[in-house]
């Protein structure tokens, strides 16, 4: 009669252990990966960078403690890695833009601009039943506005971008994109 210990015995017998596998949850899943700016010979590509995160807070010069980079006065923060629900403040992703790599934070608003002659106060009823309103007017330019989704929501306002897109007469469409300032050489 063979004799095998009990320890032998559970390590020939019982199945290896398996790593428990855990998808991280795409915090940003309705915002899209790329985001087009011009027509298709000026076109640039904004494309969602992982791992980190932008927070819009309500106030300016708001000290965030962790971020890697702030815009518009302290009022949006960029921070590596994932976001907690704990986060005061409205969470968004960050772009980079292509092919430099330049940080890129949408801020929800978006402008357009009609064709000469157009003025945006003629186009209010149809940009507002593209679910957007009139955000700010530019004085100095009479055919053109900053806009904002209806819902305030940032993602909304990048998804209805194709709405305002077939509007008649619109010659530009695009999402505000803050973004570090940079030193200009050569000019």
């Amino acid at each position: 009669m063979f004799y095998f210990p009990a320890e032998y015995f559970l390590q020939v017998y019982s199945l290896p252990l398996i790593a428990e596998v855990r998808f991280q949850k795409d915090y940003f899943s309705e915002y899209p990966e790329k985001i087009r700016v011009g027509s298709e010979r000026t076109a640039v590509f904004y494309t969602r960078k992982p791992g980190y995160y932008a927070v819009h807070y309500n106030q300016p010069n708001t000290v965030a403690s962790g971020a890697i980079l702030q815009l518009n006065n302290g009022a949006i923060a960029v921070f590596p890695g994932e976001p907690n629900q704990s986060e005061q403040g409205t969470l968004s992703p960050i772009y980079t833009l292509e092919p430099n790599d330049s940080v890129a934070v949408p801020t929800g608003l978006v402008f357009i601009r009609f064709a000469e002659g157009v003025d945006v106060e003629s186009q209010r009823e149809v940009i507002n039943r593209a679910g957007y309103e009139v955000a700010q007017s530019l004085d100095y330019a009479p055919h053109a506005a900053w806009l904002r989704d209806q819902s305030g929501n940032i993602a909304d306002a990048i998804a209805g971008i194709p709405q305002l897109e077939a509007i008649p007469k619109v010659e530009n469409i695009e999402p505000q994109m803050l973004m570090e300032r940079g030193l200009r050489l050569g000019r």
